[in-house]
């Protein structure tokens, strides 16, 4: 009997080793088969966006209109950020079969910096390249900072239906002293230097200090419009007091302003402009494998986090 024991247990110890062994020999082939996957799909989006960039490179050797885009919001940590469009820019024009350069602008605005940053580059390209023109190219919306920007062209173009101008400067906040209040909440707020809270929106409002700030306000608007008289020249229709005063008109409207130079779209410009139909992006690209983080929602958390994050008490100064 106990002979018999022995052997069955020890036939179940051989079946759970052996078992454990074949689970260990499945989860390692798992993990190959997994490996595997990943490389190929990393493989697979790297030879696409390589034989894209290979296709680019082709194009830019014949003479074409080369084509830069400012998309969306422009501040430091967007895809519209001085130092990508200055990127393009500079690729566009140092190419020797590049006609001329074509910006091609559907944003709201965004930092005055970054925007300044990037007229004052163009300003540069444009003495180290007399001979190559610049051309703006304004589709739904060029507003506020992208106008800074298109300001610098040697002619802006835009749609009749485009929105343009909007040539001032924006900064707001909320004030919650009163609501703290109403429902018992002490504020406290501990600083270095007299005005070091001023923007603070749960500290109350100081005449002195909404002075100072309109102050910072009209100096920066001054900047604006000093930037598009010398772009612009004498093509603004000065007898418009509402010019610089923040308003925003369609593209023919624009025209009749001396905004913007004539209506079209890029492939007119490139077509009957430039006289160079074809037209080659040099716009900066996320790499391959930021674009595809980005799908995978990698993204997501730096996102909110700069949603729940800012500085200056969540007032930035806006073109």
């Amino acid at each position: 009997m106990e002979n018999k024991t022995q052997t069955e247990d020890g036939w179940i110890k051989a079946f759970i080793k052996e078992n454990f062994a074949e689970q260990k020999k499945t989860r390692r082939w798992g993990i190959f088969f997994k490996s595997l996957t990943f490389l190929y799909l990393f493989g697979a989006v790297f030879l696409f966006f390589n034989a894209q960039t290979n296709l680019l490179s082709d194009q830019q050797k014949e003479p074409h209109t080369a084509m830069v885009q400012i998309k969306g919001a422009i501040a430091a940590d967007k895809e519209a950020n001085a130092n990508s469009i200055v990127t393009g820019l500079r690729a566009a024009f140092k190419n020797e079969f590049s006609q001329a350069v074509m910006l091609v602008i559907n944003s709201p605005g965004g930092s005055p910096v970054q925007a300044g940053y990037v007229f004052d580059e163009i300003q540069r390209l444009r003495l180290l390249y007399p001979d190559k023109k610049l051309y703006a190219v304004i589709a739904e919306l060029g507003a506020s900072g992208s106008y800074y920007i298109a300001a610098a062209a040697d002619q802006i173009y835009a749609d009749k239906a485009s929105l343009v101008g909007s040539i001032g400067v924006t900064a707001s906040s909320f004030g919650f002293v009163e609501l703290m209040k109403k429902v018992g909440i002490e504020r406290r707020h501990y600083t270095s230097g007299e005005h070091k809270g001023f923007l603070d929106p749960f500290s109350p409002s100081k005449e002195s200090e909404r002075d100072f700030w309109q102050e910072v306000l009209d100096v920066t608007h001054q900047q604006f419009i000093k930037v598009v008289k010398i772009g612009r020249g004498d093509r603004l229709n000065s007898n418009k007091a509402e010019l610089f005063s923040g308003l925003i008109w369609n593209g023919e409207q624009a025209l009749a302003l001396g905004l913007i130079d004539g209506l079209g779209s890029p492939g007119f410009v490139a077509r009957e402009v430039v006289k160079a139909e074809n037209i080659v992006d040099y716009s900066v690209q996320p790499s391959a494998i930021e674009k595809l983080t980005k799908r995978l929602g990698i993204s997501i958390g730096n996102g909110f986090a700069n949603q729940l994050v800012s500085d200056n008490n969540g007032i930035n100064l806006n073109f």
